[in-house]
Order: structure tokens, then sequence, then C-alpha cells
């Protein structure tokens, strides 16, 4: 497994675990779940993926490649 490919699963979990906080977030505000559950949910540490992020991920993607594919 290659840089990029490390690169693609850390960013799909990172997606992932992002994608359940909202939900859980969404089903704890639907509920009426108790204050205490709600500032848990809402200090967890799982961060947005921002442009900056992405393009970061994209510097390392074309960073790992061969010269032979990159643009002129």
């Amino acid at each position: 497994m290659d840089t990029r490919d490390r690169l693609i699963i850390a960013l799909a979990a990172q997606l992932r675990a992002e994608r359940e906080t909202r939900r859980t977030f969404a089903d704890a505000v639907r509920g009426g779940l108790s204050r205490e559950v709600l500032t848990a949910i809402l200090e967890d540490p799982v961060p947005a993926i921002t442009q900056i992020d992405l393009a970061a991920a994209d510097a390392a993607a074309a960073a790992s490649r061969p010269s032979v594919f990159r643009a002129a």
C-alpha cells in the first residue's frame, strides 16, 4: 500500500467519523436527550474537513506520484 492509498483510507475514515457524529447529534436533538449528552456530542474531537485539509491531501498525493505523471 503506497502513501496515496493510506491517505485515502485515512480521509475516508475521518469522513465516516464525522458523518457518524452528525447523525448521533441529530438523533440526540430529535430524541430530547439530556444537556450532558448534547454537550458531550458537541465537544467530540472529530474535526470537519476543510479546504485547507483537501489542499494538503492533494499536495501529498501529488508529491508521491512519479515525476512522469506530473503536469509540466
